[in-house]
């Protein structure tokens, strides 16, 4: 079923203190959740906990920060996960200084993940942190749909990233910065999602969570120079394709 309202595609809702009760504040808002994990066990602990809650879809993730420390049976497990679930993430690369060390695992990971053929048929959401060209390169070969999560990379791949048909999840924490109102401006608005990546990314001082959504929107419909019932229908457009 595709969500009325808006959708938070990439939030790390195990990581807040009681995820419960920041799934029943974005109800309310009428939010709906993407729960990215980062591996295949805190996938099935998070489904069998949250798996039939209405407003949540748990996303099967295999952290690229993850991939120097989980056993090889573990991307095997990743495999075996895949069928049970509507959303894949967060996968990646991270080839920041705190990342730089498992780069051959992350590459081997990333690139087994992305040869699987049933991922072409899920929405994909991705960490890219320092590898910026190197994962739109990947993902352009396999022609794997993907959302680019917390982009903080050159603008001069973000042509690249298009062409490949990739979109781009703004979030509470990038919404202020002069370096997204320049992405925004290269974007065309039919490739712009929303998130949170709470509790990580901060909203007023606080960990970001779903139904601070709504403020996103309000900002990005003053850098559109639009209203925001415009660009609530924008995104709500964009994100049916994630649905269907």
């Amino acid at each position: 079923m595709i969500p009325s309202g808006l959708v938070d595609t990439h939030c790390h809702i195990d990581a807040y203190d009681n995820p419960l009760a920041v799934l029943d504040e974005a109800s309310a808002a009428g939010v709906h959740v993407v729960a990215v994990t980062e591996d295949p066990g805190r996938y099935r602990l998070l489904r069998t906990r949250l798996g039939r809650r209405a407003g949540i879809d748990i996303a099967l993730g295999y952290h690229p920060l993850r991939a120097g420390a989980l056993a090889p049976h573990d991307l095997a497990r990743f495999f075996r996960l895949l069928p049970q679930t509507r959303w894949v993430g967060e996968i990646g690369l991270d080839f920041s200084r705190t990342g730089a060390s498992t780069r051959f695992q992350q590459l081997r990971v990333f690139e087994a993940i992305l040869a699987e053929p049933q991922l072409r048929a899920r929405p994909v959401t991705v960490h890219s942190r320092g590898a910026e060209r190197e994962v739109i390169s990947r993902l352009a070969q396999a022609q794997q749909p993907a959302i680019l999560h917390w982009y903080t990379g050159p603008l001069g791949a973000v042509d690249d990233a298009l062409a490949a048909g990739l979109s781009f999840s703004i979030n509470p924490a990038m919404i202020k910065s002069k370096k997204v109102a320049d992405l925004l401006e290269r974007l065309p608005r039919d490739r712009v999602l929303l998130e949170t990546d709470g509790p990580y990314a901060k909203h007023a001082g606080r960990p970001a969570r779903p139904a601070d959504l709504t403020g996103v929107l309000h900002r990005l419909s003053a850098l559109w120079q639009t209203s925001e019932d415009q660009a609530m229908a924008r995104v709500l457009t964009n994100q049916q394709r994630l649905f269907t």
